[in-house]
């Protein structure tokens, strides 16, 4: 079995793409004991040691390995643990919130755009973007994985994701950071 992996410009995140769907839809982001009970892949690697978190799509595993880790060593054991897990049929996550399932059509293009356009650059960096709601115009988003404590997030919502989805869709008047404290 080939996975294909991509170094990104952070040295301690590598993107690993396994030939077959991790998630039928969404994310999972694990950097905790009590996240890690959510996925047995999850839990496999942090067993490796020497990994600060895992990021999981529908065809990624972006994993943040801690600084004193070292690429030669976790490289291989991260990529045979991936396939071992492969091999055994499990769902890699138990359960992912899909906020999502608004009908609206509004709702519906900005999804599109997010997954066509902006999601996959994001992901190069290790990051994803999940669109949370929209309203009064505004779409609220949380960026992902490595996006999330990015210094550079607050410029990829305005001057990317923002710019772009206001080109494409009129009734997007701003992008925000979705604050789940704030709901």
């Amino acid at each position: 079995m080939l996975i294909e992996t991509q170094n990104t410009p952070d040295e301690n995140v590598i993107n690993f793409f396994p030939p077959v769907q991790i998630l039928k839809s969404g994310s999972a982001e694990f950097v905790d004991a009590k996240s890690l009970r959510k996925s047995p892949l999850a839990e496999k690697l942090f067993d490796i040691g020497n990994i600060r978190s895992i990021f999981i799509t529908s065809d990624m595993i972006s994993v943040t390995k801690e600084n004193n880790g070292d690429w030669e060593d976790l490289k291989p054991q991260i990529l045979a643990e991936i396939m071992d897990f492969i091999s055994t049929g499990e769902e890699a996550v138990i359960s992912v919130q899909n906020d999502s399932s608004d009908n609206n059509e509004v709702i519906q293009k900005i999804i599109g755009l997010l997954n066509a356009r902006i999601r996959p650059a994001v992901k190069q960096d290790g990051g994803d973007i999940e669109f949370k709601k929209f309203e009064n115009g505004i779409v609220y988003v949380v960026m992902k994985g490595n996006c999330a404590g990015c210094p550079y997030a607050l410029v990829t919502l305005k001057e990317g994701v923002e710019k772009v989805l206001k080109a494409y869709i009129p009734e997007v008047k701003a992008v925000k950071n979705f604050d789940k404290d704030a709901e």
